[in-house]
């Protein structure tokens, strides 16, 4: 199915806020780097419900926050508190197999305005500034982390996918492929998207009726997005078979304002189908790998009038791989009381999701924590090792 210029934009304006959580913005980078470990960093554009993924039933407060979205149908015990979407059923293996974790109450340091636009680029810049977007010429947390192994060649690193991620802007040079593809978008039409959803308001009657249509996707579009994000999977895995290590895509349609329990587990069959594509193609590889899934927020612990879920705060990432120390749940669990939430509202952060990438690097290509904090992640307080590299 190919899709005009034109026909995006008014797709995007009738998406509201969830124009930049689209699922046609699956950029992928690639770069080179020394050893025999890779990485692989997923961008969830959208803002995962990490709740409505790894579902605190231990906790008394969840199902009462969540009349109609705590159905506990499909869903697998993970550790007696925890309980995984049944949308990711088909990792469990992976689970048993100690090659899927997960982080739960992260985020960036990024507060309050619950912009996607912002969050995502706080999120792919590894920005310590928590209320602000990056200035102008920021350079994204990836490219600065090449700067620091001696040995990689930036000269074959890529950025695949119809659209570039900041998460790899900087000095060290890439190539670009995208997948067929009739889609462009100019830097005007990029800046004019930006500026129309700046505010990016939470309960506007616009964004629940753009949801509402937005729901109403045909099932080949739905199909067409998956197969993307199988594709640029593999595409990724083929690589990372050859010289490159580090490796980051994105897949979109993580907005779930409303009918979450159908939209949310149609983007973790997407994450889930590219997670079994990079362990299938990556062959013995895979135990070499770490695969991090990060969002740039998460949603409110309550849901909403129309059975979904607005713009939160404390969030969760996804982990897979075969170097990773799995089967378990990572993080300090902060509660769903009242008084433990963030604003009344939100699940409240106990960590911050730059710490756990942060080691990611260092236990996977040696690089100093210090240089990581000072470097990679400004500001960002590594702490003792947060253990989830085997």
């Amino acid at each position: 199915m190919t899709l005009s210029r034109r026909k995006f934009l008014i797709q995007s304006t009738l998406l509201g806020c969830s124009a930049a959580a689209s699922p046609l913005l699956t950029p992928v980078t690639l770069a080179a780097a020394p050893g025999d470990n890779r990485l692989v960093v997923i961008i969830l554009r959208g803002a995962m419900d990490g709740l409505g993924v790894v579902r605190p039933y231990g906790d008394a407060n969840f199902t009462s926050y969540r009349p109609s979205l705590a159905n506990r149908e499909g869903t697998q015990d993970l550790d007696g508190f925890f309980a995984l979407n049944g949308a990711l059923g088909d990792l469990m293996p992976l689970w048993r197999a100690k090659e899927l974790a997960f982080v739960h109450a992260v985020s960036t340091p990024y507060r309050d305005k619950r912009s996607h636009f912002d969050g995502q680029d706080l999120l792919e810049t590894g920005s310590n500034d928590s209320a602000a977007a990056p200035k102008a010429g920021a350079t994204g947390w990836l490219n600065r982390a090449l700067g620091l192994l001696p040995d990689a060649r930036q000269e074959t690193a890529f950025s695949v996918g119809p659209a570039r991620m900041l998460l790899l802007d900087g000095p060290q040079p890439y190539s670009s492929w995208s997948p067929n593809a009739d889609l462009e978008m100019s830097p005007q039409t990029e800046a004019l998207l930006a500026k129309i959803y700046a505010d990016d308001p939470l309960f506007a009657d616009s964004a629940e009726m753009a949801m509402a249509l937005s729901a109403k996707t045909d099932a080949t579009m739905a199909r067409g997005r998956e197969g993307n994000a199988k594709i640029l999977a593999a595409f990724a895995a083929a690589r990372l078979n050859e010289e490159t290590r580090i490796a980051s895509f994105s897949i979109g349609g993580w907005d779930t304002h409303n009918n979450q329990s159908r939209n949310l587990a149609r983007a973790l069959g997407q994450l889930s189908q590219a997670i079994l594509a990079l362990k299938s193609g990556l062959g013995a590889n895979w135990q070499r790998t770490t695969v991090m899934a990060v969002t740039e927020f998460g949603r409110t612990a309550r849901e909403n009038g129309t059975k979904g879920t607005d713009h939160g705060t404390g969030g969760a990432m996804v982990l897979a791989g075969g170097a990773l120390n799995g089967g378990q749940v990572f993080g300090q669990w902060p509660g769903l009381g009242e008084f433990d939430l963030y604003q009344n509202r939100d699940l409240q952060p106990t960590d911050d999701v730059r710490r756990y990438m942060g080691w990611a690097l260092r236990d996977l290509f040696g690089m100093e924590a210090s240089a990581i904090g000072s470097t990679v992640f400004p500001g960002v307080d590594m702490g003792e090792n947060v253990g989830i590299i085997a």
